[in-house]
């Protein structure tokens, strides 16, 4: 069975409300939909809290086959007020942030630290989508949301904006990184997957990208929130227990073992025998050239290899060995002449020496 048949489906947008039965029963319609992962978002609006509003995920009841995230959506207009983004990664799973100018777009697109940009489809936008504006979230792996929710029960006015709003985001992102969310206060507002993705194939998205909005790109933001929260950067990874000290080593020298302490930060004999191996192999092939294929790498390999045990290059042999069949002498295939020292033909001439005058 192939991966993308067993990847689960997201909803990465589940409105929370302080009626924990509500909210627990909401969980379990989705749980009896198919989805397995989904976000318990708190919205906020103008200013950031001092203190951030937790989720209490424990006092709800969760089914055992899903998992549960945490997620703040931020709703700015003055960009220059939420400067402390960094400092509510730690408090939640997921940050995603709903601009309503298109300044505050431009710059959620460019520089702002978030996970989701999600959009309300509700109204109408008040800005046009550019491809160059959303290309530059795409490529720092910000995803954008679509919410179908609140645009469903909307009303007439608000099924028309939800249409507009997202065949203008899938336009403008070619179809690329938008994941598809409810927004649903009760269970009444949740549809199922597979419904969820005739109505994106209804905006425009297919049916091919609207299962992965619910599946692929969904896991991608999940996974890439998760490594900016453990990791430097994505590319070092915090762990824990690191600092324990190694056992005593033997190394066995010249004038005999010797007892060596190894440092909690050193590497175990195997891992340097290992990569001092690799460095050698690595130090070895420097010299060859790398080609596509491995055919072609043996190929150059022994070329190279017998250019090097002559000492000259195979375009200098070649030059010689034309200028060989030029001057009329045969040329071996080893690449060398016969009485030569160098690899070129000893000429014998008779020196004339000047008269001496008396």
């Amino acid at each position: 069975m192939s991966s993308r048949a067993t990847m689960p489906f997201h909803d990465l947008n589940v409105a929370y409300t302080t009626n924990h039965a509500d909210l627990s029963s909401t969980l379990l319609f989705h749980a009896e939909l198919g989805y397995s992962v989904v976000a318990i978002a708190v919205g906020v609006a103008g200013k950031l809290p001092s203190v951030p509003q937790p989720v209490p995920v424990s006092s709800l009841t969760v089914p055992q086959s899903m998992t549960i995230l945490t997620r703040l959506t931020l709703t700015i207009s003055d960009a220059s007020q939420n400067h402390r983004l960094a400092s509510l990664q730690p408090h939640y799973d997921l940050i995603s942030l709903r601009p309503t100018t298109e300044k505050a777009f431009q710059l959620c697109c460019s520089s702002l630290e978030c996970d989701l940009i999600s959009l309300d489809l509700r109204q109408r936008l008040p800005f046009v989508l550019k491809f160059k504006t959303v290309a530059s979230a795409l490529q720092r792996g910000v995803r954008f949301e679509i919410c179908y929710s609140p645009g469903i029960a909307g009303g007439n006015d608000g099924r028309r904006n939800l249409i507009s709003g997202a065949a203008a985001l899938i336009r403008a992102t070619r179809g690329r990184g938008i994941i598809l969310s409810s927004e649903a206060k009760d269970a009444l507002g949740v549809r199922g997957p597979y419904d969820v993705i005739n109505l994106a194939q209804v905006w425009g998205l297919g049916q091919e990208r609207g299962k992965e909005s619910l599946c692929e790109e969904a896991g991608k933001v999940v996974r890439l929130a998760g490594l900016k929260r453990t990791s430097f950067r994505g590319v070092l990874h915090v762990l824990e227990g690191g600092n324990h000290r190694l056992p005593v080593v033997e190394k066995v020298g010249k004038s005999g073992p010797k007892a060596v302490a190894s440092e909690p930060n050193s590497a175990a004999p195997s891992d340097r025998e290992t990569s001092t191996g690799a460095e050698r192999d690595m130090g070895a092939s420097s010299s060859v050239k790398r080609k596509a294929s491995s055919s072609s790498i043996t190929v150059q390999q022994s070329h190279t290899n017998a250019a090097e045990d002559d000492g000259l290059s195979k375009q200098e042999l070649k030059r010689r060995a034309k200028k060989a069949r030029l001057e009329g002498k045969g040329w071996p295939h080893n690449g060398h002449v016969k009485g030569s020292t160098n690899g070129f033909p000893i000429k014998h001439q008779a020196l004339s020496l000047p008269k001496k005058k008396n």
